[in-house]
């Protein structure tokens, strides 16, 4: 084979890690693409029909589903490195990301994380929705503490 067209793993995996660690450098993800753009602020739940269509897709099967994978996706990756505690703070923010967008409809959320303690504001349209987003982010393994922020606008 050619010494030009053979690639190695070896050579390969560098690559792919570089290209990780690029792509996972913000620890501030969102719910939704009108959720607050950092946890230090709120935003407002809209009742158009973005609003409509942001819980349409968090509530259809296929994106549960997604959701669940890519979940489970990052614990088993971690599973091999050894430590399924010891994580990155970018994949415990997608991670709560994820389950809180699957669980809380409609809301409006950031989540950043530093030292697996998590953050999480913006806003939600009920109480109850409010009171799940603590246990939810507990959920996924390796997050230490959550601190919310979020607020409740009918």
């Amino acid at each position: 084979m050619n010494s030009t067209t053979k690639i190695s793993f070896s050579k390969l995996l560098p690559v792919g890690i570089l290209l990780m660690a690029s792509i996972s450098a913000c620890s501030s993800v969102k719910t939704a693409a009108d959720a607050p753009n950092s946890t230090d602020t709120s935003g407002t739940v809209s009742t158009t029909e973005n609003a409509q269509s942001t819980k349409d897709d968090a509530q259809s099967e296929t994106r549960k589903k997604q959701l669940e994978a890519d979940i489970r996706a990052r614990e088993q990756r971690n599973q091999m490195t050894g430590n399924s505690l010891n994580r990155a703070d970018s994949d415990l923010a997608s991670e709560v990301r994820s389950k809180l967008e699957a669980n809380i409809p409609i809301g409006k959320l950031a989540v950043s994380a530093k030292n697996a303690e998590l953050t999480v504001s913006g806003v939600v349209k009920t109480q109850d929705q409010l009171n799940k987003i603590k246990p939810l982010a507990m959920e996924i393994k390796g997050v230490k503490s959550v601190i919310v922020k979020a607020d409740v606008i009918p």
